[in-house]
């Protein structure tokens, strides 16, 4: 049976071995069944520039690299925390990169796939930062800086980051739904696929008078979450990892 895999915001890291661990786990053996992987941004917790090669990012790349030359396609797409990484990484990894939005055909249905962060409108002051952020200059300009000062800047921006996300409300980090419809409308899709918000859900609407579908992918945090998308069917579950893990501690 024919399938593909979408994954997101697994937010890799040398600190948690566990995630890197999940990972490895999932690409030495479900990935290599699949006719495709879909990893929809924020791969890397942090990414300052494909010449920061540390073991661990090399590693990452090793792992992706067998599922790749095994002969499934690896399709990747910028999430917030990783739109630093360019065509060096991406060839180690045997990764194809993809624009920030873009339409797939997924076994007959045109599904339209971004990371999801450009939909979070009523986040202003983010927006704000995202335009300097993927513009043409501000990417250039920050990996002419040597590593030592991008990691700095790096450190300070998770920080505030996460300073900022204590005063906003939950519903200002969510996707705006007449973002979502306005850009389905404008691709033309009636299926949309994205990560970004850690909120793992199928939702179901009507564009253009239609019946729609957004899935959101969970994060790699505590959900592992998984899309398997075949003709016939859509299935969005948990890694089994972290199924164990939440019964462990609930017993």
């Amino acid at each position: 049976m024919s399938f593909s895999y979408f994954i997101a915001d697994l937010h890799l890291s040398a600190e948690r071995e566990d995630i890197s661990q999940c990972l490895f786990q999932f690409l030495q053996h479900d990935a290599l069944q699949a006719d495709a992987l879909y990893v929809l941004g924020d791969l890397f917790e942090v990414w300052i520039g494909d010449d920061n090669q540390t073991p661990f990012n090399q590693a990452i790349a090793r792992e992706f690299k067998r599922v790749a030359d095994s002969g499934v396609k690896i399709y990747f797409i910028h999430g917030n925390r990783d739109f630093l990484i360019r065509q060096r990484f991406a060839t180690q990894a045997g990764f194809s990169l993809l624009p920030e939005q873009v339409v797939v055909d997924l076994y007959g249905i045109p599904t339209l796939i971004t990371h999801g962060d450009e939909l979070c409108t009523r986040d202003v002051a983010y927006q704000k930062f995202r335009r300097k952020a993927r513009g043409w200059w501000w990417p250039r300009l920050v990996l002419c800086l040597p590593l030592s000062t991008r990691q700095k800047i790096a450190d300070n921006g998770r920080a505030a980051s996460k300073e900022n996300q204590k005063q906003l409300s939950t519903e200002i980090m969510d996707v705006t739904q007449q973002e979502v419809e306005d850009t389905m409308q404008r691709f033309n899709v009636q299926r949309l696929i994205h990560g970004h918000t850690h909120r793992p859900a199928i939702h179901n609407f009507n564009v253009n008078g239609l019946p729609a579908k957004r899935i959101v992918l969970g994060d790699w945090y505590d959900q592992g979450s998984i899309l398997k998308v075949t003709q016939d069917k859509i299935e969005l579950t948990e890694h089994p990892f972290f199924k164990r893990r939440k019964a462990e501690n609930q017993a």
